[in-house]
């Protein structure tokens, strides 16, 4: 498994913009499909978007389409999450999380295998 960690979450206005990051280590993130997902106080975890392997194929949830971009540097082994236009419902924890294929990633039974610990993204009105 690939050991994931966070970072680039704040507070931040609406309309304002953070980029997220996901750093990997013990395996190269190369290898896998990575992807964001959030949790908000009270709520059930959501996906928000995933990244293949080679960067080739990118999925969103509908909430977030058009706002946030997902990708990739191999070569830092980082996935990176483009947060723009920013709204008070995006509040939430961010997590990411890889397996070896997409679907992989954004199923629910299992489920992605490796977890980062997350980063808060708090957006005030």
């Amino acid at each position: 498994q690939v050991q994931l960690v966070e970072s680039g979450g704040g507070f931040m206005q609406a309309g304002g913009s953070l980029r997220l990051s996901c750093a990997a280590s013990g395996r190269t993130v190369r290898n896998y499909a990575v992807g964001w997902f959030r949790q908000a106080p009270g709520k059930e975890r959501e996906f928000v978007a995933v990244i293949s392997w080679s960067g080739d194929s990118t999925y969103y949830a509908d909430s977030v389409k058009g706002r946030f971009t997902i990708s990739r540097d191999n070569a830092k082994n980082t996935v990176y999450l483009q947060m723009n236009s920013l709204k008070p419902e995006d509040t939430a924890g961010y997590y990411c999380a890889a397996d070896l294929s997409v679907r992989t990633v954004i199923s629910t039974t299992p489920g992605p295998r490796s977890w980062g610990q997350g980063t808060q993204v708090t957006v005030s009105s």
